[in-house]
């Protein structure tokens, strides 16, 4: 019983854990990127000048604090595969989605006061980047790939961990900012289809990533590069979704101008 109680322990704690912090940095920068004046100031305010890079994994560090463990389960939404997306029963304690969801209400709401607009502002820019990670919409059964065993290379290790930061280190030895400046190069259409759309929309489409993950990943397997080759282009393309839809939803707040991408 004490070894089962651990394993739920630890898999809630691994849970918590994301992109890696070149994830969520890039995430948060190509945002910073497409940010209007008008919300880049307002963004500014709110987080007293420090960049949404500078917050970007603060969440996964808090969320480990007393006061923030209500928190924990604002990083995922795990969903067995036997359960179509609309009918999974939604977290008591919250989930990915319904945290953006509140994020924003709170960043809307004219009354919400500084400190309060600031501590959403940082958790809707970690669980922006959190959304886009496949295991983070992965099965409830596993905990998001938690206790699915693999090798990636030579090294130990488990299915989530291997998407939060084996593949993505794996893909390019790149700054946070020269991912950007080598991904983000959407045309304004290309751009207006990733923003289009709304959470439960964003949320779904990594849920159906994470199905792919599946089929394509088993217990056991040792993942090496083959496997870098196949996944690195949807790691950028999560990366660069990840980091405009945060920015539409920024400016869409702030910013009576501003108007959809084209």
């Amino acid at each position: 019983m004490r070894n089962f109680f651990s394993l739920i322990f630890c898999a809630a704690t691994l849970m918590a854990s994301a992109w890696s912090q070149k994830g969520h940095d890039v995430t948060a920068y190509i945002a910073e990127q497409h940010l209007t004046p008008t919300t880049r100031a307002a963004v500014d305010s709110i987080l007293d000048g420090k960049s949404m890079v500078y917050w970007a994994n603060w969440l996964d560090n808090a969320s480990h604090q007393l006061e923030m463990a209500y928190t924990k389960t604002w990083h995922y939404k795990n969903i067995d595969p036997d359960q179509p997306y609309a009918d999974a029963p939604l977290n008591p304690k919250g989930d990915i989605v319904t945290a953006i969801t509140a994020q924003i209400d709170t960043l809307l709401n004219p009354a919400t006061s500084h400190s309060s607009a600031a501590l959403a502002m940082k958790i809707l820019v970690h669980c922006m980047g959190d959304l886009h990670q496949p295991m983070h919409m992965g099965h409830l059964k596993d905990y998001g790939g938690n206790t699915i065993n693999m090798k990636f290379f030579d090294r130990k290790t488990n299915l989530h961990a291997i998407w939060d930061s084996s593949l993505p280190e794996a893909a390019h030895k790149w700054s946070y900012s020269e991912w950007q400046q080598q991904i983000d190069r959407a045309t304004p259409a290309q751009e207006a289809e990733i923003v289009a759309g709304s959470v439960d929309d964003w949320a779904r489409q990594t849920y159906e990533i994470a199905g792919r993950c599946y089929k394509y990943f088993r217990p056991g397997q040792k993942v090496m590069y083959n496997e870098i080759a196949r996944w690195t282009p949807v790691i950028e393309e999560q990366f660069l979704r990840g980091g405009l839809r945060l920015a539409h939803v920024l400016n869409s707040i702030f910013d009576p101008a501003y108007t959809s991408p084209q």
